[in-house]
């Protein structure tokens, strides 16, 4: 009778893990991949914008993207200088006034997405698939953009650390760093399966993740996520102007 009750309760839960974790899954790089801009420079604009941050901040940043461009500089010495400026200038600053600068700043750049992003989202919402996002951008920044654009299961940026209502300029968490960790963290976390799943992003950052989920997309790829997605065979997706085409 005792062995009855026992193998009863374990098939229950079994049931109900099942039916929590039924849908397929759907991980989204968040800036060059959906939005087509940086919600991280977007954000250290408005605090600009909004006297939070000094002018100095936003004319360095602008610079080094130039040097990029102009093939002078590199992209990483971009997105280094992005991060420790923020790092730097967000000490003291309160909670509500970045939630307030996040607010602004989604509002008038929400609509600013690419094409292939938008309609794979469509398709994957409506194939009822569990989607979540993983972004460098700051928790604040990506929690607004999902509140009033993308609308995702879950979304993940980085934390910055808050003390008596103000930030410290310390990152607490950032899952960017290793997404295929995190991403492996949160299938076991919640039970999900990578049976059908898909993933997609831009740089060589997302390559590891993009190794473990059956439909790795490589959406305007960098020139070291190209080289992988060639090798691996993966999907290699181009948006030039309004035209998506596929690269073979």
């Amino acid at each position: 009778m005792f062995f009855f009750r026992k193998k009863k309760k374990r098939a229950a839960n079994q049931n109900k893990f099942s039916k929590e974790n039924k849908s397929p899954l759907a991980i989204f790089d968040v800036d060059g991949t959906i939005f087509r801009k940086n919600l991280h420079f977007e954000l250290i604009n408005q605090l600009v914008l909004m006297g939070v941050f000094p002018e100095e901040v936003r004319h360095i940043l602008v610079k080094l993207y130039s040097r990029w461009l102009e093939h002078e500089g590199t992209y990483q010495e971009y997105r280094d200088a992005l991060i420790s400026l923020y790092n730097k200038n967000i000490r003291g600053v309160s909670a509500e006034t970045v939630k307030v600068a996040s607010k602004k700043m989604v509002a008038f750049h929400k609509k600013r997405t690419y094409i292939f992003a938008e309609r794979l989202i469509k398709y994957l919402e409506e194939k009822g698939y569990h989607i979540i996002a993983i972004s460098g951008s700051p928790q604040e920044a990506v929690l607004e953009y999902n509140r009033q654009h993308l609308h995702f299961n879950e979304v993940f940026g980085t934390v910055y650390e808050i003390k008596n209502g103000r930030y410290t300029g310390k990152e607490k968490e950032a899952p960017v760093l290793d997404k295929a960790r995190f991403l492996q963290e949160f299938t076991r976390k919640h039970g999900f399966s990578l049976k059908n799943s898909y993933g997609i992003g831009d740089t060589q950052n997302d390559a590891g993740l993009l190794k473990l989920v059956q439909n790795p997309i490589a959406f305007n790829p960098d020139a070291e996520l190209k080289s992988i997605a060639e090798v691996k065979g993966w999907k290699i997706k181009v948006e030039r102007k309004d035209v998506v085409y596929d690269i073979v």
